[in-house]
């Protein structure tokens, strides 16, 4: 997660309370979702961010993620999502999301 989002993300945080916010990532891959996850909840573990150190515990969802999926609605996300249902591995990416989740998640 680029510094910039970090700093966003840490101001709403602060601005709204972090169990007001909800992250959704779309990365292509389960170990980019991951440490973007991992950033958000348990801290930057790059700590080049804002987030160094700083275990948020934000609620975080990957788009890919019947959680996500079942809140929006079915043509929207056909549309805009569908595709990249079918080309990404879906079930990897998911259990990366809950793993981290079950580390850092403070509210579900």
């Amino acid at each position: 997660m680029d510094l910039e989002n970090q700093k966003r993300i840490k101001d709403f945080a602060t601005e709204y309370g972090p169990e007001n916010l909800v992250v959704i990532l779309g990365a292509a891959e389960a170990e980019a979702s991951g440490l973007a996850a991992e950033t958000v909840t348990l801290g930057d573990p790059t700590f080049s961010g804002v987030l160094a150190n700083e275990a948020l515990g934000l609620s975080v969802f990957h788009v890919l993620e019947e959680q996500f999926k079942g809140a929006v609605d079915a043509e929207v996300f056909e549309e805009q999502v569908g595709m990249m249902e079918m080309v990404l591995e879906v079930e990897e990416i998911v259990e990366e999301m809950n793993e981290i989740r079950g580390e850092g998640c403070k509210y579900l």
